[in-house]
């Protein structure tokens, strides 16, 4: 749980570049790709992941509103990186002008739980993380490279002349 924004602000910065470096690895061809039924495409776990920096903060009163449905799926890579910066930015400026370190510990009611603010950043960024981590998976299966993202990844390790075990 988050005790200061600072903290959390630090930490969504870094996650999130982390995020639109992943995001910016996909393909315009690979968004609407699934590789088996009942998987979520990339375009819909990053349209996930995307709106629910909104949806989960409206939920705590920072937004009015949230900024997009769960359907409004962008068409494009480079529209997808634009909403996920957008919203990102709102979040950071709502939570600078609205929340304060003491208030982090004010309970709120969320999806039915007791949560404190603290604890909603920090589901905020591992909800992130999560499914970022997924994407991985589904990016794999359709042959796109991953990019290294707490470390390098398998087509990094190759290029420093490192065995893969493939």
């Amino acid at each position: 749980m988050y005790c200061n924004l600072e903290s959390f602000l630090n930490d969504w910065e870094k996650e999130s570049d982390l995020t639109i470096k992943m995001f910016e690895s996909l393909t315009d061809e690979s968004l609407n790709q699934a590789p088996y039924e009942n998987v979520r495409t990339l375009a819909r776990l990053a349209w996930h992941i995307t709106h629910t920096i909104t949806e989960m903060p409206h939920k705590a009163g920072l937004f009015d509103e949230e900024f997009a449905g769960e359907d409004d799926l962008p068409a494009t890579v480079s529209d997808l990186v634009a909403k996920f910066k957008e919203f990102s930015a709102k979040l950071i400026h709502s939570l600078k002008t609205k929340w304060a370190d003491a208030s982090l510990d004010e309970k709120l009611t969320i999806y039915g739980q007791s949560w404190t603010k603290g604890q909603l950043l920090e589901v905020l960024t591992k909800h992130m993380i999560h499914h970022r981590g997924q994407m991985t998976v589904i990016m794999r299966l359709l042959g796109l490279k991953v990019p290294g993202i707490y470390g390098p990844a398998k087509e990094e390790w190759k290029m420093f002349g490192m065995d893969t075990k493939e």
